[in-house]
């Protein structure tokens, strides 16, 4: 197939990758995870799973306690035959060598999450200090073990645009100069200063990007009334770091890769007096993407950045099946169940330009 690089695609053009691995994706606890997993299934052969759950999966037994609950939450038909839950730890000041030796010993968790202090949703168990957690980050450096990093600042007084090049500057980079064997994900990067620092820090150092911060920049959020489905930590920035984010996901290079940082809601949390962090994407999450790279004439880069930079960033083998994308509109539900309650996904009563269809 020759690479597709117009824009617009035309429409019925068709798109066969490999299939993708999502590296960031909150699946939440209790029945509302099975609503989840319907969806996620459908794109991605694997996932790396949250930790901020309550109480946070801060062990080893807690974390294989949520993977069988993922794995019993599964649809009974896989519609690409398998689908593997990555474990996360949730990372802390007291998290000890011994216990990062034993979650790794176990080849079901993957990485370490760190969640600064009150920095987002369930977060408040979080890193108050990194020194507190070099032991462990030292054993996770010996291991090989991934470290997975909300990069924003919590301090009362950063403004919230300012938190992640704050972050970047205040532990990022003392981190990297202090753990240069440190496998790190900076998930969910939202500012044209993560995608400078990430292209110029050591290999050791890649980045997650959403569909959202691909699409969308703060006046989805602000203008012409607050819209709460769009709002999300990282929050959404000026149009220039939008597009420097699509400059570095849609620039071929192996220092980003696909990571959804899906977070549903009940919709009655997320439309409130104070409505809850997180856009829900994971109903459609690959076929925004498309549109993302379609937008800037980078069909051809789409597979790097879904399917094979990510897991070879993890030491994962890539994928070995295919998923095919075409360019046919359908339009989302205003609502999907979540447990309970329902959850309102991004582009609700709206069209995607691209569909799934094998």
């Amino acid at each position: 197939m020759a690479p597709i690089t117009t824009y617009p695609v035309p429409e019925g053009t068709r798109l066969t990758i490999t299939l993708p691995d999502d590296f960031h994706h909150h699946f939440r606890d209790g029945p509302a995870t099975a609503n989840v997993l319907e969806h996620c299934v459908q794109q991605f052969g694997r996932a790396i799973a949250m930790p901020n759950l309550k109480p946070p999966v801060t062990t080893t037994e807690k974390a294989l306690a949520y993977r069988d609950h993922l794995l019993g939450s599964l649809p009974k038909e896989l519609p690409h035959g398998s689908f593997e839950p990555l474990m996360t730890l949730y990372l802390t000041d007291n998290t000890t060598p011994e216990e990062i030796a034993k979650a790794y010993a176990t080849g079901h968790i993957k990485a370490c999450k760190y969640y600064p202090a009150g920095a987002t949703t369930n977060s408040d168990a979080g890193v108050t200090d990194v020194k507190k957690t070099y032991p462990a980050l030292r054993k996770m450096a010996e291991l090989g073990m991934m470290l997975c990093i909300h990069s924003e600042v919590s301090t009362p007084g950063i403004d919230i645009f300012d938190r992640e090049p704050t972050f970047i500057e205040e532990i990022i980079k003392p981190l990297v100069k202090d753990m240069p064997d440190l496998k790190i994900t900076m998930e969910h990067i939202s500012t044209k200063e993560a995608v400078h620092y990430v292209n110029s820090a050591p290999d050791n150092v890649k980045a997650s990007i959403t569909c959202h911060h691909l699409l969308y920049n703060r006046n989805a959020l602000l203008v012409g009334g607050i819209k709460p489905h769009f709002y999300c930590l990282p929050i959404l920035k000026r149009e220039t770091h939008r597009e420097a984010l699509l400059g570095a996901a849609t620039s071929g290079s192996n220092k980003f890769f696909l990571g959804t940082d899906s977070a549903p809601h009940p919709v009655e949390a997320k439309e409130s007096a104070c409505g809850c962090a997180g856009a829900y994407t994971a109903h459609a999450a690959l076929q925004l993407y498309a549109e993302a790279f379609e937008s800037a004439g980078a069909m051809d880069k789409l597979e790097g950045f879904c399917s094979h930079h990510g897991a070879d960033h993890y030491g994962l083998p890539r994928n070995a099946t295919t998923i095919t994308l075409e360019k046919k509109a359908w339009t989302v539900p205003d609502r999907y169940a979540f447990g309970p309650s329902k959850v309102r996904p991004l582009r609700a009563g709206e069209t995607v330009a691209w569909s799934i269809v094998s």
